[in-house]
């Protein structure tokens, strides 16, 4: 509680500010008492150190002194004052709608009893997430929360909206890729070490939970909305095409803006993008420039301009970049599309400036760090604004401003993944999993040997697998918070429990911590006073700062399926009946249908244990067609795996069923292509020739 604390400090201000006048005007008396005259200051030259004089010269220090308090305590409570009409003239008004709503809600929640447990709430088509304009956890978002129609904040830097869909439809496609490269395994522990399943960066995860509630912004009528689907990387109009030189104190951000949004929105095409110099890169990356560089699809390093010709369009007469007429073409000439975007040093640019004015006449975009005579020169402030250099006025441009950290972080989305060790594709002869997977042994935890009381009817059933419930006797108990849920979720999902930062960087990535605290313990709160008010437990566990579930007062169907994951692990001999008891404990997904950044790495490694189920069970079946059976309904748990589709189109080549083979193999690259990904033709070529020999064998 923290008014008797500012109860307490108020009173000591008011004591510091009363106290020593009360006390001088008291023993001393007023601090001046008319001037002296004529007489007093010819003694006081004569004889200065009196007590008289003395007594007065620390009167009047401690005069000083408290003037100088009182004038402390009035700047501070101005400037209290002044942030608070500030907020208030910002804090938008309820429209009448909202109010009659708002009453409706009002009289609703007031007219029904709080013991009463209720159906869950209707779900919200997209869920509540840290980032949005306003939800029920935040009503008053601070300036870092807030998601406007023309983009996002992020710690180190703001995008526009577009690029910030751009980054959550690439990250997207780094789990639909990762899940089409996974090869089933031998069924081992819960816990998995896939270097595959590591989380995105905490820039990625920031923007995706600031989209997850977002509306889309307003568009003009028959205006074409954003999309990744365009034909090729796009540069913003504003941008001049004879380039701009960039100066200021947010230069190198804004670069590194242009840099990511046009490989953003070039990533999916196979032509370069954007073409930068090797100095100018390693000024924008850092250290990580050189390698990051060869992983980024659609960027290519120079050392100088002359090398940039040959990522530009040649001259239809023949004549190219250098031919003597080039500078003086009409840029509307062009018929064909405009080339990549070109980002150059000072340097480069101060000493090959024809060459550079060439360039720009196929380029996208020319940017150069630093000012440019040839050309417009902007002043990029740290918001991403641009100004004139002369300090005439704004260019109405808001530009794509990132520092090292973040653009590292966003690039690694579109980056192609280090090469390592491939594990061996298992569409071989049946093979005994178990030993081979055996894991060895650890501790037990809470999840593992639960204490269950007499009556499991009268439990709180917490159900994660599939659309997340808290049961109470079969009943669903209603969450009110949508950040309650989500913790739920979390808790269930690490069983030994998680601290207050670990819980707020999960449910509000990318928001300052600081102003988390109290939004976390009101929404621990109110999820213990809900639990408690209707089945008469808590089930939520405190000490110290760490926060866990309490497995004597919940069953979650999550540590059933652990526990049956590792039952089936730890097997000596082949055993069907455990793999199959792996799959009868999935229902479905993790959450399924939640978008929170956080649960993709763990909802992923859930799956994969039913797919190795899958993949185990077809190995071990002696028929043929059970095997297929069963690697069939291991697509159906995960579409988008490449493995368990090349074994379905080999076992039915196998079989002479090549038209069902034929059907298999384009429903998979119509859905890989649906979702933005380029079809493995060689997977499925190699598929095709499996089944051929395995034919041609018989």
């Amino acid at each position: 509680m923290r008014w008797p604390r500012q109860l307490m400090s108020l009173l000591f201000v008011l004591a510091l500010l009363a106290g020593p006048p009360m006390v001088l005007l008291s023993l001393v008396g007023a601090p001046v008492q008319g001037w002296p005259t004529a007489a007093q200051a010819r003694e006081w030259v004569q004889n200065p150190l009196t007590e008289q004089t003395l007594t007065a010269a620390l009167t009047i220090a401690v005069w000083l002194v408290w003037l100088l308090l009182a004038y402390t305590v009035t700047i501070r409570v101005l400037t209290r004052l002044i942030a608070t009409v500030s907020w208030l003239r910002r804090m938008p008004l309820p429209t009448p709608l909202q109010a009659t709503a708002g009453g409706i809600a009002g009289a609703a929640v007031f007219g029904v009893s709080s013991h009463a447990i209720t159906a869950p709430p209707p779900q919200p088509t997209q869920p509540v997430a840290a980032g949005t304009l306003a939800d029920a956890d935040n009503p008053t978002p601070s300036d870092s929360d807030v998601l406007a129609d023309t983009g996002i904040s992020v710690t180190g830097g703001w995008l526009p909206r577009e690029t910030a869909e751009q980054v959550n439809a690439a990250a997207a496609l780094v789990w639909l890729r990762r899940r089409r490269a996974y090869r089933p395994s031998p069924p081992g522990p819960p816990s998995r070490e896939n270097s595959d399943l590591a989380p995105l960066p905490p820039t990625v995860t920031a923007v995706q939970a600031a989209l997850a509630n977002a509306t889309p912004p307003p568009t003009e009528p028959g205006a074409a909305s954003a999309s990744l689907s365009l034909p090729g990387p796009s540069v913003d109009g504003a941008f001049p095409r004879t380039g701009v030189g960039l100066t200021g104190p947010a230069a190198q951000d804004a670069a590194r803006g242009l840099l990511v949004t046009t490989l953003l929105a070039g990533h999916r095409h196979p032509k370069v993008s954007v073409v930068v110099t090797r100095s100018a890169l390693a000024g924008l990356l850092g250290p990580t420039a050189e390698t990051l560089a060869q992983r980024l699809p659609g960027l290519a390093v120079i050392d100088n301009l002359r090398q940039a010709a040959a990522f530009f369009s040649a001259d239809p007469s023949g004549l190219g970049l250098d031919g003597p007429d080039h500078a003086q073409r009409d840029p509307q000439e062009d018929a064909g599309p405009p080339g990549p975007t070109l980002i150059v040093d000072a340097a480069s640019a101060t000493d090959n400036a024809q060459t550079l004015t060439s360039l720009a006449i196929a380029s996208a975009a020319v940017a150069v760090l630093g000012r440019w005579p040839a050309g417009l020169t902007w002043q990029v402030d740290p918001s991403g604004r641009t100004h004139h250099p002369d300090g005439n006025g704004s260019v109405e441009r808001r530009m794509c401003v990132l520092n090292q950290v973040t653009a590292t972080d966003l690039l690694t989305v579109i980056a192609h993944p280090d090469p390592g060790p491939r594990e061996p594709v298992t569409s071989g002869p049946s093979r005994n999993f178990a030993v081979a997977g055996r894991p060895p042994q650890r501790k037990a935890t809470a999840q593992d040997h639960p204490v269950r009381s007499g009556n499991d009817k009268q439990r709180l059933q917490l159900r994660v697998l599939g659309e997340p419930t808290l049961l109470l006797d079969g009943h669903p108990v209603a969450i009110r918070r949508t950040a309650a849920l989500q913790i739920l979720v979390f808790l269930a999902a690490h069983p030994d429990g998680a601290d207050s930062r670990q819980l707020t960087d999960a449910i509000w990535p990318g928001l300052p911590r600081r102003s988390l605290t109290g939004r976390l313990y009101t929404t621990l709160s109110d999820l213990r006073a809900t639990t408690r008010s209707t089945a008469g437990v808590t089930i939520i566990e405190h000490s110290d700062d760490g926060y866990r579930l309490d497995p004597t007062g919940v069953c979650v169907d999550l540590w059933d399926f652990r526990r049956t994951v590792r039952v089936a692990a730890t097997a000596v001999i082949t055993d069907t009946a455990a793999w199959k008891a792996v799959i009868d404990a999935y229902p479905g997904d993790l959450a399924a249908r939640r978008t929170w950044p956080w649960l993709t790495p763990i909802r992923e490694a859930t799956r994969r244990h039913v797919i190795d189920a899958y993949a185990a069970l077809a190995n071990a079946s002696p028929d043929r067609c059970h095997a297929l059976a069963w690697l069939q309904a291991g697509i159906r748990i995960d579409p988008y795996n490449a493995d368990l589709h090349t074994r379905v189109v080999t076992a039915l080549s196998a079989l002479g069923d090549h038209d069902a083979a034929d059907q298999i193999r384009e429903a998979y690259a119509r859905r890989l292509t649906a979702a933005g990904i380029l079809p493995n033709d060689i997977v499925l070529t190699k598929a095709t020739l499996t089944g051929q020999s395995a034919i041609r064998s018989r």
